[in-house]
């Protein structure tokens, strides 16, 4: 049987560029070579695509490998059936692609963007679609998917960047008036945790909008939940299954984007210290989440569940999360018995699934 022809995407213009560079070595160095072709191309910080002419992977994260002197550049034709063009001089090579794998975080990669053009090309590709990407990267418009199917999740008020710049005091009365403190502010739509803060005080607060509004045009404002930061993953297309769940103790004030990947305060609890019934019932709405966005492939669904009462409060949902070494879904499906080279084989091929 012929070799599939994959292609891997990572980089991107995005804030979370370095992070998906993480994810592409890890990828890259678990891939079944003897079952496909593999073109990894990355996107670079000011949106040059570059197939990258290199076999080591640690390159990525080095941020060497632009200077590797076999790469080419390259780009995905949105016209179908015309693949992967790469460019040397005057020639240009014609690839095919028969699936890509997005490693892209966040805005541009995450948000539908990248999604859009690959349906506009015919090139299936790994994990949701346009909608479903663009409903789950804004948090905004997640919230009201939760609640129009009765998930229970903290309570939230939308901060957009005009408002805040005509009137910042009536932005932080008002947030005051509905929350008590500490609340969390965040961007509606990164994620890694990037922007994100922990606000205990009205000076804070105004300054955590600030930083929220410096990568997107909206905010959110929500509630603290004092609870343990559970989280699940989900695969799947018309019959997603969750995998066991666990539990991220950021040995810090929360789990922000330097705990996840640039400390080590970190650690990772697999399965989560939490009893069966709560379990079941973040793995059951994990599931109807992900089934009422429309997604497909895979995503993670993140949760709070609380010290008191074991509550499930859903926070936020992810449809390229992270592949490191240390990323969560990889890990929540090796101890759910699918090892991490499996994985990506059943992503593939639910990727190419009509």
């Amino acid at each position: 049987m012929a070799k599939l022809s994959v292609c891997v995407l990572f980089g991107g213009v995005s804030p979370e560029h370095d992070v998906s560079l993480r994810s592409a070595e890890s990828v890259l160095n678990q891939i079944n070579r003897e079952k496909y072709n593999v073109f990894p191309v990355g996107i670079t910080k000011n949106g040059d695509w570059v197939l990258f002419g290199g076999t080591d992977y640690s390159m990525l994260p080095a941020g060497t490998w632009l200077e590797h002197p076999a790469n080419r550049r390259a780009a995905l034709s949105p016209v179908r059936g015309q693949g992967l063009l790469t460019f040397e001089n005057d020639c240009v090579v014609r690839e095919r692609i028969d699936v890509v794998l997005p490693l892209i975080h966040g805005e541009n990669g995450e948000d539908g963007s990248l999604q859009g053009l690959l349906q506009v090309a015919g090139i299936p590709f790994v994990g949701p679609g346009v909608a479903a990407s663009a409903v789950s990267m804004d948090k905004t418009l997640t919230k009201l998917v939760a609640d129009s199917i009765g998930v229970e999740q903290a309570k939230w008020k939308l901060v957009t960047r005009l408002a805040f710049a005509r009137d910042r005091k009536a932005v932080c009365d008002a947030v005051e008036a509905e929350f008590e403190y500490p609340v969390f502010v965040k961007p509606a739509g990164t994620g890694s945790s990037v922007g994100i803060s922990k606000a205990k005080n009205r000076e804070a607060l105004e300054a955590a909008i600030e930083t929220a509004l410096k990568f997107d045009s909206k905010a959110l404002v929500e509630e603290f939940i004092d609870g343990k930061e559970i989280e699940v993953a989900v695969l799947g297309n018309e019959t997603p299954m969750a995998s066991i769940c666990g539990e991220i103790d950021s040995g810090a004030e929360f789990y922000d984007y330097e705990a996840k990947y640039i400390t080590d305060t970190s650690r990772a609890y697999i399965p989560a210290p939490i009893s069966d019934a709560a379990a079941e019932r973040v793995r059951e709405t994990a599931v109807k989440i992900y089934r009422a966005i429309g997604c497909r492939g895979m995503s993670r669904v993140d949760f709070f569940v609380t010290y008191d009462g074991e509550k499930v409060v859903f926070n936020e949902i992810n449809t390229i999360p992270g592949f490191t070494s240390i990323s969560m879904y990889p890990k929540l499906f090796e101890a759910s018995g699918i090892a991490y080279p499996d994985l990506i084989d059943q992503l593939i091929e639910l990727a190419l699934q009509p």
